[in-house]
């Protein structure tokens, strides 16, 4: 028997194509009546950047800086959320409250996805997944590839249209 969701987890990065996305998010909360989480993950600088930013700014400005990093990132998402619902929920504008939380963290991002569908208590994650080609994919990998080898729920990997 295939359990009920209730609760999917939407991991986004805010790329102009994530909205392609989302809507796949929205559609499975539809089908299911379920909630939709939002996420987004800020990686955190690396440590030469940091080193170099912190002879510059006390411990109380870096945090300050985090800090405003990530709400402006929260400011962000409520932004294209309002411009998505007036633009694609025009005529179901009501379907914007499936969306139970807007969660902006700073991390690895596929360990973060990992702790949230915990945390949350997600049933299905749905990304989007950038084509980078072959060559790129076999240097860096990629975070949906890094969360599809770790995770244990179903997982949605959205490949973003070429258009």
């Amino acid at each position: 028997m295939i359990p009920k969701i209730r609760n999917i987890l939407y991991a986004t990065d805010l790329s102009r194509n994530s909205a392609y996305a989302f809507r796949y998010a929205i559609n499975s909360a539809q089908k299911h009546d379920a909630q939709v989480h939002i996420l987004h993950v800020v990686e955190r600088m690396s440590p030469s950047t940091e080193a170099l930013v912190s002879t510059y700014l006390s411990d109380e400005n870096m945090k300050k800086l985090r800090e405003g990093k990530k709400q402006a990132q929260v400011n962000e998402l409520k932004r294209r959320l309002k411009d998505f619902a007036e633009s694609e929920l025009k005529d179901n504008p009501e379907e914007l409250k499936r969306v139970a939380s807007i969660v902006v963290t700073e991390g690895d991002p596929a360990a973060e996805i990992l702790d949230k569908v915990d945390s949350l208590n997600c049933d299905i994650v749905i990304m989007g997944s950038h084509g980078k080609g072959l060559i790129a994919h076999a240097f860096l990998g990629s975070v949906s590839e890094k969360v599809l080898r770790q995770i244990y729920k179903p997982i949605f990997i959205i490949p973003i249209p070429k258009k």
